[in-house]
């Protein structure tokens, strides 16, 4: 179980509440790119009341559910997402970008300071620090790591009975056997990220086995 450890240094510097952010869907061959961000103060009765919290990745989907369901009441957070047109328009890393931006612009309060998961990223907007492999090491990032999948997740779930053919109640999207086979019995749906590799390499196939009339 994470403690705040990386946020009581915050804290003694005089930093009243840390916003961590994190975001999830940066690999999957279709729907959004969802991000997260968490507030967290002083108070070390959030720790206890959210045991169990770490890295998503390393959470069961029932437990990661649960302490989802916990964030969401007990600490200040917010979600941002950017669509699969949008990836495709300015590329996935500026997608994620707007979406941490999306997050940290609808939280309910004033944060005095910022750090996401990962390098960091000078598009954002806010001043912020960066922890590599912060989902892991850091209370407030584990927390919207935890919000942003489950979010995202449930994302796929609503939208995988219009699509059924792709597996995306259980592979979310991400380029899994089922879903490479779908895609190429199928074709793209509306929600693909055309600019992917996998997506794009069929639509050029296709291209090239139905040449367009004329030509």
């Amino acid at each position: 179980m994470l403690g705040l450890r990386v946020e009581r240094g915050y804290f003694q510097r005089g930093v009243a509440l840390l916003a961590g952010v994190d975001e999830v869907g940066r690999g999957p061959w279709a729907g959004p790119v969802v991000a997260a961000a968490v507030v967290v103060g002083p108070d070390v009765r959030q720790v206890s009341a959210l045991r169990g919290v770490n890295d998503s990745k390393q959470l069961s989907e029932r437990r990661r559910d649960e302490l989802a369901a916990a964030i969401l009441c007990l600490l200040p957070c917010a979600v941002g997402a950017a669509s699969t047109r949008e990836i495709d328009r300015i590329n996935i890393r500026r997608a994620t970008i707007l979406a941490m931006r999306r997050a940290l612009a609808r939280l309910p309060l004033e944060v005095d300071a910022v750090i996401v998961d990962g390098l960091p990223v000078p598009e954002l907007g806010w001043p912020h620090d960066a922890l590599v492999d912060g989902d892991a090491k850091c209370f407030a990032i584990a927390c919207a790591s935890i919000v942003a999948k489950t979010v995202r997740d449930r994302l796929m779930r609503r939208l995988a009975p219009r699509y059924p053919e792709y597996g995306w109640e259980h592979n979310c999207g991400y380029g899994t056997r089922d879903h490479q086979r779908a895609l190429a019995r199928c074709g793209p749906t509306p929600h693909h990220r055309r600019s992917f590799m996998p997506v794009s390499q069929r639509d050029l196939f296709e291209e090239i086995r139905h040449p367009l009339a004329g030509d």
